[in-house]
């Protein structure tokens, strides 16, 4: 039987392009959610390590890890710590990060993506970035509008990096824009993918 079209195993050279592969791919795994478990114990235990005490996360939208349990968890687990979703500034393109706990008041942004609904803005000392795809060396691949570059361009002192994502997002050949601002760390279903030495 020959099949009307031909299946692209390869992922597409041209990113707008690799971006929609990727997300498709991302939205059909079947066991999505089995590495969604096995991502938040990597992220769990990954964090007990690390120092900060402010973090900056992200909405989960278009079937990204959710890392919202494992940070609830975490900012339980010690006194001070806390959580922060980000609200775009329309004209600067950015983002700041502000106050998110269980239960907080939301609202949507101007992409209707939920953030907190006025709550404290503060600067993140680590940042949790959500990978569409992933290269060597901290290399991301975004949606492609550039608002993670510009905030960290932007953040003075800038807050550590860690990209998360699936392990079918890795794309070898992927090489970083003159823009790009390189990831501190990368982390799948499967571990530590990646870690920039310090």
């Amino acid at each position: 039987m020959t099949l009307p079209f031909k299946l692209n195993l390869e992922p597409a050279r041209d990113k707008a392009t690799l971006r929609k592969q990727l997300q498709a791919e991302r939205m059909g795994l079947l066991d999505r959610h089995q590495r969604a478990a096995h991502l938040q114990e990597v992220l769990m235990v990954w964090l007990i390590s690390r120092p900060e005490q402010t973090i900056g996360a992200y909405w989960p939208i278009k079937g990204e890890f959710d890392a919202l349990p494992a940070l609830y968890r975490w900012s339980e687990a010690g006194q001070g710590r806390r959580i922060g979703l980000p609200v775009i500034n329309r004209e600067t393109k950015q983002l700041t990060f502000h106050v998110w706990y269980p239960g907080c008041p939301m609202e949507e942004d101007a992409y209707g993506i939920p953030k907190p609904k006025d709550t404290e803005a503060f600067h993140p000392q680590l940042l949790l970035v959500p990978c569409v795809g992933y290269g060597p060396g901290g290399t991301r691949l975004g949606y492609g509008g550039g608002f993670y570059d510009r905030t960290l361009a932007a953040l003075q002192p800038r807050p550590a990096t860690a990209g998360l994502g699936y392990g079918h997002g890795y794309v070898p050949w992927l090489t970083p824009e003159p823009h790009d601002i390189p990831l501190d760390a990368l982390l799948t279903e499967d571990g530590v993918f990646w870690e920039r030495e310090s």
